[in-house]
């Protein structure tokens, strides 16, 4: 493809060779002669000079560099486009497989493609261009928008709701029971039917081998464009907001509710029956014990304002030097306030 069509499509302005042959996109220091790379981090622009790329997404010419630069408002937005400009991820062939089953009672919009071995259930109702790979799972009643796309041993469980444009990873579950339990006389412990159910609304990624529970009772929710990394627990009757960003090994004790543009990091852990407001950012392996506020950087375990977090990590560091320090010290208090022999006191 040339790269001034690249450019025409991304609707960027090209300062270069319009009939440049473009054949790939690649990262900075993997690009070579024919592709096309970006620069959206500054911190990585004296990276440019090495690479071999034939051009450059970038937000403001280069001048200096035999290299052509398409410019961008918004340089890592448009590489992600660009890739899809050469490559699109295969799907099952249009159709229903024969070795696929879907009930007859089941609905399926046009333009689906079931692959074999994928199930879908009485009474589900899956809209539109939808694509079920290979052991996809739908239970009765589950409820799918259009352009649903399903992975190898994803499963919706039954009654959830989803919307339009819904991505499922391989072995992402969606709507599995709660984790909810009663305690009897004998010390047992008794299941609680968990009645909920799950709603996952328009845009959302569920990654790989994460678990959305089913509520107890009501639902839980994960509001549109959230996107929830690989191996991540949300428990029962959570709330994950608007253009949520969680990342790998995160995990929502029962009635979480996250607001807007909220960014868990990895490993973050939250206890249950708390908010944490829009805006908040909350760093690596932090646990949250309480209520967070809205546009917060918190860090730590338990954990504090990142800042704050950052200057107390910086001075643990620093702690056996500082005990040494103290002691010696007090040594020399201690001398200092001892009689004199065969004084008084």
């Amino acid at each position: 493809m040339k790269l001034g069509e690249i450019a025409q499509r991304l609707g960027a302005v090209l300062h270069g060779d319009a009939d440049l042959e473009i054949h790939g996109v690649a990262g900075m220091e993997h690009a070579g002669p024919g592709e096309l790379t970006f620069l959206a981090n500054p911190k990585y622009a004296p990276k440019v000079k090495h690479t071999r790329a034939s051009a450059i997404l970038v937000t403001q010419p280069l001048t200096d560099l035999p290299l052509a630069s398409v410019v961008s408002a918004n340089p890592y937005h448009d590489f992600a486009r660009a890739l899809e400009l050469f490559y699109q991820p295969p799907r099952p062939a249009p159709g229903v497989h024969p070795l696929a089953f879907v009930d007859p009672a089941a609905e399926v919009g046009p333009g689906a493609s079931i692959a074999p071995f994928a199930y879908v259930g009485p009474r589900a109702k899956i809209g539109a261009r939808c694509t079920l790979f290979p052991h996809a799972v739908i239970y009765e009643g589950a409820e799918i928008g259009d352009d649903f796309l399903a992975h190898a041993h994803s499963v919706v469980r039954e009654f959830c709701r989803l919307g339009n444009r819904v991505t499922l990873q391989n072995n992402a579950v969606i709507g599995g029971d709660g984790f909810g339990f009663a305690k009897t006389k004998q010390g047992t412990h008794y299941k609680i039917v968990q009645s909920g159910i799950a709603v996952l609304e328009d845009d959302v990624e569920v990654q790989s081998l994460t678990a959305v529970d089913r509520a107890t009772v009501g639902e839980t929710r994960v509001e549109r464009g959230a996107k929830i990394d690989n191996l991540v627990q949300v428990g029962h009757a959570s709330v994950v907001g608007e253009d949520n960003i969680i990342c790998s090994q995160a995990g929502l004790a029962g009635s979480t509710i996250l607001k807007k543009n909220v960014l868990l990091a990895g490993q973050v852990g939250i206890s249950g029956h708390l908010t944490i407001n829009d805006n908040a950012i909350i760093y690596a392996q932090s646990g949250i014990g309480g209520d967070v506020p809205a546009g917060a950087v918190m860090s730590g375990s338990p954990a504090f304002d990142a800042r704050v977090w950052l200057r107390a990590i910086t001075a643990f560091q620093k702690l056996p030097d500082m005990l040494r320090a103290v002691r010696e010290l007090e040594k020399r208090v201690a001398g200092l306030e001892a009689p004199a022999e065969g004084g008084k006191e």
